[in-house]
């Protein structure tokens, strides 16, 4: 019996791998080991461990490492405590094989304990093409990794020009579309909330033309996030349409972005968007699905959302070099081209459903991957 400990370190990642975790759960060969850690576990960012719990997982481990204030500094120290707590956690649970998704600063250190603990690493996102440091630390970790689990062929080829060997890099598609691939997204604009309150500010009428708004921080960019937010801000207030936004992650300039959105929630009259922290992937994937259009720059705007086709507006350079469907329009951080790009969306409607980061079955050929796979821990270049 193969013990798999996955790594969760902040929402997203539990509601993109819902399904890899009850795949591994319920294979015969397999032992499920459960990390949460880092922003997941704070109520800021949208503590997830309740609903983990609901959902039958057992967590066995909690790891606190993060280190707030919105800056570099406090990135590269979180990652840096991150390391000594996942080297003991490590040791402790004895795991056969780790496994990471995608290309948050948090996975680094998780990546690099088990490498040096000479734990076989398992890596979910590898070989995609993003702007920030997630750029560096996706194909740091490639680079540590021993099994590469890509979402699409660009990203496998990639991973292979990397010298990694070619019997340990599959294309599976994307855990985020097959979630949403499993889900009812039966709309009732009346029943939606079913009565819960989930944020702050009017609750949007949903039987009308929505937006989502998912905008976070970029780290290279952080000394401008006040301005950048406020760009778009702008736009979302002249357009006067029923809103979810959905608020921002830890990374560097969250602290300023933030400030922005509280700035404009507490200062300026304005009806018609709900704050929200945190949504049930259910929830989120039935929202985005009838959204008349994503705005910001979350990896939800070209995945999840070419996967449902709806109209997505990109901004700035987050997501630059992403593999793209049509339903995404790219934009600056400029009030009047961000309003202009969800006017034309919102125009064109609804795009065909996109089979870019889609494969059947991706959860089951994960944990099949991992029950049947033989790793030299020591890795070699493939040249």
């Amino acid at each position: 019996m193969k013990k798999i400990c996955v790594v969760i370190t902040n929402r997203a990642h539990y509601a993109r791998g819902k399904l890899v975790l009850k795949a591994i759960n319920e294979h015969p060969e397999l032992e499920l080991q459960l990390i949460v850690a880092g922003s997941a576990l704070i109520d800021k960012y949208g503590n997830i461990m309740t609903k983990i719990e609901e959902d039958g997982f057992k967590i066995n481990k909690k790891i606190t490492m993060l280190l707030e204030g919105g800056t570099p500094t406090a990135m590269a120290k979180t990652t840096g405590l991150g390391l000594l707590e996942f080297s003991t956690a490590f040791e402790n649970l004895e795991p056969d094989i780790v496994l990471i998704r995608g290309d948050r600063y948090e996975i680094l250190a998780p990546a690099i304990a088990a490498s040096y603990l000479n734990i076989p690493l398992a890596h979910i996102e590898g070989g995609d093409v993003t702007g920030t440091i997630d750029e560096s630390v996706r194909h740091a970790v490639t680079k540590l990794a021993h099994l590469h689990f890509a979402t699409n062929e660009l990203s496998k080829e990639r991973i292979l020009k990397m010298g990694e060997i070619p019997e340990n890099i599959y294309n599976v598609g994307s855990p985020d579309a097959e979630f949403l691939n499993s889900q009812d997204l039966t709309f009732n604009p009346n029943e939606i909330w079913k009565g819960e309150t989930i944020g702050v500010g009017e609750r949007p009428d949903l039987s009308k033309e929505y937006l989502i708004i998912i905008q976070h921080p970029v780290t290279t960019e952080h000394k401008k996030s006040k301005e950048q937010t406020e760009e778009t801000i702008k736009a979302i207030h002249e357009l006067k349409m029923p809103t979810i936004w959905i608020w921002p992650n830890v990374d560097a300039g969250t602290d300023e972005l933030s400030k922005a959105v509280r700035v404009y929630r507490e200062n300026t009259e304005q009806n018609h968007i709900q704050f929200v922290r945190f949504l049930d992937p259910t929830l989120f994937a039935k929202l985005l699905k009838n959204a008349a259009c994503i705005v910001g720059n979350s990896s939800a705007g070209i995945k999840e959302s070419s996967f449902l086709g709806t109209p997505a507006v990109n901004i700035g350079t987050r997501q630059q070099g992403r593999l793209k469907d049509k339903n995404v329009i790219d934009v600056s951080h400029d009030s009047e081209e961000i309003k202009g790009a969800i006017l034309k969306q919102i125009k064109n409607g609804n795009y065909n459903q996109s089979e870019l980061y889609f494969k059947p079955d991706t959860s089951k050929q994960i944990a099949n991957t991992l029950a049947e796979s033989k790793i030299k821990v020591q890795k070699r270049l493939n040249y």
